[in-house]
């Protein structure tokens, strides 16, 4: 069973069409895919993200804890900054992607609900002579997120929130009518965006309040049809679609934006290091543009020639827009003698050419506020 949405009765009454991402029950669509995919791209969108499992982190030795086990930086962040690291097994293999969020006294950390069970209890575990208490605050926090060309000043209009002067995954305190929540900036898109944290007691009325300020601007709510297609416009991939517990950061595309080099030891940082020191994996996450309209189902081999080269992880048809037809756009794994830019492959219904190897998280690399 899809794991609850608490804004499952808006959406109905919205008359939005359920389906399950992340294991979880978000929105498939309010209207038309090709709508709210112009909406996102010309003003602003409204997105329910209430697949998270969100954690509190409490103790002296907090921050020491967290930052052993985690491959980036937490140790040198401030109250108010945050950023994006994987949690490891000893094999080097993603058990998790966690956020990571410094408040004045304690840590706030988001993951997957989809791997909530497996993320406590790695977190857990490791808990055995620190001063750490663990608290799953999962139940009680939920989520919504603008982006867009117009989601800085509906952010400005609301609470006052200078979204443009905020580095990327710094965090503020904030009221939206009445409504207390944690502002973040993060983009899920690649453009200008915001996550609002709130309790979910009041997640109802903050969606209310954010839908009139987002349509007051020419906007609206988007499904994850198009939220798909947004996303891998961007070459921005998704824990537990385009990398998992069966692959290494270096394989996932993920070295550049989740592993810090300087920060010491960490659970799976000798898997990381000689990787690193080896200089390249043998296969690859890559972006791939399909020929004709046919969307390639996640698992879709690639051929090039008659040898299998690898598989997609995900894929999706990206509206037309003014002066450009729809296109086809994915991501997947191939094998390093076929992975560099260019590359040609086919798959049963057509040809896959590859894109410049995505790495994830550069569109906001430049906003970076982890040390």
């Amino acid at each position: 069973m899809p794991i609850e949405n608490p804004l499952r009765e808006q959406h109905e009454k919205a008359g939005a069409k359920l389906g399950v991402y992340f294991d979880c029950l978000l929105p498939e669509r309010f209207t038309d895919t090709a709508a709210e995919y112009r909406l996102a791209r010309e003003s602003v969108a409204l997105m329910d993200t209430n697949y998270h499992a969100f954690f509190y982190l409490d103790g002296p030795d907090r921050v020491r804890y967290l930052n052993a086990i985690l491959t980036n930086n937490v140790k040198d962040l401030a109250a108010g900054q945050g950023n994006v690291s994987l949690l490891l097994n000893p094999q080097g293999h993603i058990l998790a992607e966690i956020e990571t969020y410094v408040l004045a006294e304690r840590l706030l950390t988001a993951s997957h609900a989809a791997v909530r069970d497996r993320t406590y209890t790695t977190l857990d575990k490791f808990i055995i002579m620190d001063d750490v208490m663990l608290e799953d605050s999962t139940e009680r926090t939920g989520s919504v997120a603008l982006e867009g060309p117009q989601a800085a000043a509906v952010l400005r209009d609301l609470c006052g929130v200078d979204l443009e002067a905020m580095a990327d995954r710094a965090h503020q305190e904030a009221t939206v009518d009445l409504i207390p929540c944690r502002v973040v900036r993060r983009s899920l898109f690649g453009g200008s965006g915001a996550e609002l944290l709130a309790g979910r007691g009041q997640l109802a009325a903050l969606w209310q309040a954010l839908l009139a300020a987002v349509r007051a601007r020419g906007g609206g709510p988007i499904g994850y049809v198009a939220l798909d297609a947004l996303r891998l416009e961007a070459s921005i991939p998704w824990f537990g679609y385009d990398f998992d517990d069966k692959v290494i950061p270096h394989e996932a595309g993920l070295e550049a934006s989740h592993i810090s080099y300087t920060k010491g030891c960490y659970t799976g940082q000798e898997i990381v290091e000689r990787v690193r020191s080896r200089g390249h994996v043998n296969r690859r996450r890559v972006g791939l543009q399909f020929s004709g309209a046919a969307v390639p189902a996640p698992g879709a081999k690639l051929f090039a020639g008659e040898q299998e080269a690898g598989f997609v992880t995900s894929a999706a048809a990206i509206p037309a827009t003014a002066g450009a037809s729809v296109r086809v756009l994915g991501m997947g794994y191939v094998r390093r003698e076929h992975n560099s830019s260019g590359s040609r492959l086919r798959w049963a219904r057509g040809e896959a050419e590859v894109a410049e190897p995505p790495v994830a998280g550069m569109n906001s690399a430049r906003r970076q506020a982890t040390p």
